[in-house]
């Protein structure tokens, strides 16, 4: 029997999404190793998987049915990001969301697509070059530290990625460091009810979100937006 097409569209879905969960677990966390595949999805160690081959995770990180629930134009457009900025993708992965970034803050802006895997940011730097995105630099980071320069970026995107960093209270602080004047951070990750995401246990609340951001000095809120499976968190300098 032939699935019907929002059959065809949860299938795909719950197949994406541990690999996209996989990829941001091993990027931002020393989590214990796994034991089998179903762990896999969120509990990893650096080393324990291959990105040696990245065409094959873009093939599913950058699925075309993932825009159906990941709303990368949206959540763009929720950021206010302005010709002429600097923007942040961290935990960037195979640089899914670098075309929409790059686009917003035009010729005279930038893009910093921070990475801890170096395959990956090798795949982003081949990307950048075949795709023509001239204002985007790749670059890989430690797991502890996103090593950006005090007062230097406007934006931050952190999706998917937030609930697998260690030590998030400290992180925020290294974050509002490198934040300019009206520089936000935001923080895209997966509601309770989703279908879709880590076991409902490892998932963190948006008030969770908020007191950590806030932990690290940030003003912080939930805002408004049109995805079906995410909140949004936003955090801004005092």
């Amino acid at each position: 029997m032939i699935p019907s097409p929002n059959a065809r569209r949860r299938l795909t879905a719950a197949v994406v999404y541990p690999l996209i969960a996989g990829c941001a677990a091993v990027l931002l966390t020393l989590a214990a190793a796994p034991r089998d595949p179903q762990e896999a999805r969120h509990e990893h160690r650096v080393g324990d998987h291959d990105f040696s081959d990245a065409e094959r995770w873009s093939a599913h990180l950058d699925h075309a049915e993932r825009s159906e629930w990941q709303r990368p134009e949206s959540v763009v457009a929720l950021m206010e990001v302005a010709a002429g900025m600097t923007a942040v993708d961290l935990g960037a992965g195979t640089g899914y969301f670098l075309p929409y970034l790059a686009a917003a803050v035009g010729r005279d802006g930038r893009v910093l697509a921070l990475e801890p895997e170096p395959n990956l940011v090798d795949f982003m730097e081949e990307r950048c070059e075949r795709e023509g995105l001239v204002n985007v630099e790749p670059r890989r980071i430690p797991f502890d530290d996103p090593q950006l320069d005090a007062g230097s970026v406007d934006r931050i995107l952190i999706v998917n990625t937030w609930h697998h960093i260690a030590a998030r209270a400290a992180y925020s602080a290294k974050l509002l460091a490198a934040l300019a004047p009206d520089g936000r951070v935001y923080v895209v990750d997966f509601v309770r009810e989703s279908p879709i995401g880590p076991p409902p246990e490892e998932r963190l609340e948006p008030h969770q979100v908020i007191r950590e951001l806030e932990a690290g000095g940030l003003r912080s809120e939930q805002i408004e937006e049109d995805l079906p499976w995410q909140y949004v968190v936003v955090g801004r300098r005092p």
